[in-house]
């Protein structure tokens, strides 16, 4: 058997077969970018339709050729009732004005009157006249208020008005119960009334303090609010006094005292467990001042024209009238510095507790504009003594006004401090009102 050769018979050469697969790694690639193509070409033909449907539906009837054109806004109209001339919103009718007749209507024929000597009650006998009907239910609602307000007492011969109150002491408790119960004819500061709450406090100690809420418009204001004062044994009743302020709210400014009534325990016979029903004349506040005088001020003034500074030094006051129920103040006093009659600086000192003699010993040091040839002719001091109060708004005692168009002791006290400069001169000044 005859051996063939390595090198005889036909050639064998192995396929290659790379060219044949990059040949379907192209044509796939081709047709995924064709897929992504035609799915986003499609995307927006469906956002070009629905933009269009979006756009049709807002021009509505105007067309494709009015869709461009310029449309002036409309002018604003009235919102009108549908079956009337009227308009929806109208502002509300007074309850004070008078009632509008009802509307016209064709007059309906009356009856002939019957005698009324006969006793024939016919079935068309006519009736009592009714009210006419209000023109809208705003109407309505007003005229019935109206009737319905109930008519406060007017205030006459200038009385403050009366405070209800109850007083109620438990035993078991050691507690004072207080019920505020109403105020009747209080004075009209306002067209419409006061607005009026009550403040309570008990004397001498004035560590505690309440107050009733604000009822709105009225003389006659309702509050029926208890109040109870813990840790009070029986025998320290006789040594308490109720001290009841009566005030008028307002928004914009200080509230407005209207008076007070002072109730010392020690003249009633509280038994526990039962309410006592008492009734006070409310009076003014500026009843203790009456008869008194207000007192005087010791001041010290300085005057150096060089450095254009006014020292005052508030020394002491005496014989202040007594503003609290237990026969003492707690004055503080305050100063402004006017310059051509307006108010520039102010100044203030402490308050001295339970006293008609106050001590201050207190300097301040003003400065006068206009330096350095600063005088005193156009410069003024204003002192204001007052009464700490921490339940109501501190009321005045008495003022002094030192200045070259004052009068009298003031006037003389300003000039000698102004012919002598750089030294402290003290006088005494009576409080005016």
């Amino acid at each position: 058997m005859k051996m063939l050769a390595p090198q005889d018979g036909p050639d064998i050469t192995p396929v290659d077969s790379s060219g044949e697969w990059h040949g379907a790694t192209f044509w796939v690639v081709v047709c995924g970018a064709a897929a992504l193509v035609l799915t986003a070409l499609a995307a927006l033909a469906c956002w070009i339709a629905r933009r269009r449907n979006s756009l049709a539906h807002k021009l509505g009837k105007r067309g494709p050729d009015k869709a461009l054109v310029f449309q002036p806004p409309r002018r604003a109209t009235a919102v009108r009732s549908p079956g009337s001339a009227t308009h929806y919103l109208r502002k509300s009718p007074s309850p004070t004005a008078p009632v509008p007749p009802a509307a016209t209507s064709p007059p309906q024929p009356q009856p002939p009157p019957q005698n009324p000597s006969s006793g024939n009650n016919s079935p068309h006998t006519p009736t009592a006249p009714t009210e006419p009907t209000p023109l809208s239910k705003e109407l309505a609602d007003a005229n019935a208020t109206e009737k319905t307000k109930p008519i406060e007492p007017e205030n006459n011969d200038g009385k403050l008005g009366d405070l209800h109150f109850k007083l109620r002491y438990e035993n078991e408790k050691n507690a004072l119960v207080v019920s505020v119960v109403s105020c009747q004819g209080l004075p009209g500061r306002e067209p419409a009334g006061p607005d009026p709450y009550v403040k309570l406090q008990l004397l001498p100690d004035k560590q505690h303090k309440v107050k009733t809420r604000v009822v709105r418009k009225t003389r006659c204001p309702v509050y029926d609010e208890d109040f109870t004062f813990y840790g009070l044994a029986p025998y320290q009743l006789t040594a308490i006094t109720l001290h009841f302020v009566v005030l008028s709210f307002d928004r914009y400014s200080r509230d407005e005292i209207i008076g007070e009534v002072v109730a010392p325990l020690s003249s009633l016979q509280l038994q526990s467990g039962e309410a006592m029903a008492l009734c006070r004349e409310i009076q003014p506040r500026s009843l203790k001042m009456r008869s008194v005088g207000r007192g005087e001020v010791l001041v010290s003034l300085c005057w150096q024209p060089a450095a254009a500074r006014l020292t005052v030094v508030l020394l002491k006051a005496r014989n202040l009238p007594k503003m609290d129920v237990t026969g003492l103040a707690d004055p503080y006093v305050k100063m402004y510095l006017l310059y051509n009659g307006q108010r520039i600086a102010k100044k203030k000192t402490h308050v001295k507790k339970r006293t008609l003699n106050p001590v201050f010993n207190e300097s301040f040091v003003f400065e006068v504009p206009a330096a350095p040839n600063a005088t005193l002719d156009h410069v003024s001091l204003e002192l204001l003594v007052l009464d700490w109060d921490r339940v109501t708004k501190n009321e005045v005692i008495g003022r002094l006004e030192l200045g070259a168009e004052g009068a009298g002791s003031a006037r003389h006290h300003w000039r000698e401090v102004q012919a002598a400069p750089r030294r402290q001169i003290a006088d005494w000044h009576k409080l005016k009102e």
